[in-house]
């Protein structure tokens, strides 16, 4: 994962969010398109996530491989605990990547917001900031 640099902010899609960015939500495509004029603008894409979205949208996952803006985080050992504490707690294995992603570390001291369709499945989580995605018809 690529280290911070100083006025750098990132957003996690979650599944929810990689799902309306395949389906032409605006706001979705606007972070990537930002990202990709900005050096200092970072989406990440848990690999869980984009399994999960991929599961339900064939095809999303090349969509997705293919955007140089973004990047797809694989699940290391740290995030193996703590999905699998999330699991334990009754949290969503497809939540719990994004989960991960977004708390705090040395390399993001203020953590990521998630970007999502549906922020209030994270509001008992600690620590996960939320962007709200609109749905689009």
């Amino acid at each position: 994962m690529s280290a911070m640099r100083a006025g750098s902010t990132g957003v996690v899609f979650d599944e929810s969010a990689l799902l309306a960015l395949g389906s032409g939500n605006s706001l979705a495509s606007h972070f990537v398109a930002n990202t990709e004029h900005g050096p200092t603008r970072h989406v990440y894409v848990p690999a869980l996530c984009l399994a999960a979205a991929d599961g339900m949208r064939k095809g999303l996952a090349e969509h997705v491989g293919a955007l140089p803006a973004v990047e797809i985080v694989e699940l290391d050992f740290a995030g193996a605990s703590t999905v699998g504490a999330l699991l334990r707690d009754g949290v969503e294995w497809r939540l719990g990547h994004a989960v991960h992603l977004s708390r705090p570390t040395l390399d993001w001291p203020d953590g990521r917001h998630v970007v999502t369709v549906e922020p209030d499945r994270y509001a008992d989580m600690p620590l996960v900031r939320t962007i709200r995605l609109p749905q689009q018809r």
